[in-house]
């Protein structure tokens, strides 16, 4: 690997892990950037070496969030498994759903989420403080597993999908749902990766590598939520909406 390889492939984890630390998305950055670096690699190689390099970094970010904000232990402690198996599952079942089918699908429904915070501008902003019933617990504990195999299939929104389902059901504000998402995120990133690694996919020695750029970026990122809160989630949450959508449209039918 040139010099400048290695040092492309660190600037672009660094950011990556910078992007999934504020709204999630970082794997649009970095894995372009290992199929540039090295044209002819595997694309299970390059995903899986990009789950090792994120799933430090958004573990990272998630012990560092979750030192400022509070979380639920008890729906963690349910949440945690389910986005495991459930990621594993759908990681296993890449190769049987194709993904032109699932493109126009998340599209549509990131358009839907962007359309629906723009005009709410008061969604996310505040948490009613209260625990969630039996019944929403029930319907979290769902779309997690759905978010999670999705996670596994293909991934982008994964982020943003899980900040909308905890603040719209448990009526958390932004930051609360994004420390929350981080240790989600995490274990369904240990879910994916786990099955990717049975199968032999994982470069260990880059995605070890670029974990610790990944990890500097989500350091950085984490910081950045905490200092500007729920309205900088919300920002960021549209500005990730148009940018995924022209990207999987462009993925799509460009």
């Amino acid at each position: 690997m040139e010099i400048q390889q290695l040092l492309m492939l660190l600037l672009g984890a660094g950011i990556a892990g910078w992007v999934d630390a504020v709204i999630g998305g970082g794997g649009l950055i970095q894995i372009p950037m290992l199929m540039i670096a090295f044209p002819g690699m595997n694309p299970a190689v390059a995903l899986a070496t990009n789950k090792l390099s994120s799933v430090v970094g958004t573990a990272s970010a998630a012990w560092t969030m979750t030192r400022k904000v509070a979380v639920d232990r008890r729906l963690v402690a349910i949440y945690l498994p389910v986005a495991f198996v459930c990621a594993g599952f759908g990681a296993l079942a890449a190769s049987l759903i194709s993904k032109e089918v699932m493109r126009p699908i998340v599209i549509a429904l990131m358009v839907l989420v962007g359309i629906f915070v723009a005009l709410k501008p008061s969604f996310g902003q505040e948490s009613d403080g209260k625990a969630p019933g039996l019944w929403r617990r029930i319907i979290v504990v769902c779309a997690v597993a759905a978010i999670a195999f999705y996670d596994g299939i293909f991934g982008p929104g994964t982020g943003m999908f899980l900040i909308m389902i905890f603040t719209a059901v448990l009526s958390r504000n932004f930051l609360q749902s994004a420390a929350l998402t981080k240790i989600v995120n995490t274990a369904t990133n240990l879910g994916a990766l786990a099955v990717f690694a049975f199968h032999g996919h994982v470069w260990w020695e880059l995605g070890l590598g670029l974990a610790v750029a990944n990890v500097i970026g989500a350091q950085i990122g984490a910081r950045t939520v905490l200092g500007g809160g729920a309205k900088l989630i919300r920002i960021a949450l549209l500005t990730m909406v148009v940018v995924m959508s022209v990207y999987l449209s462009w993925q799509q039918w460009g």
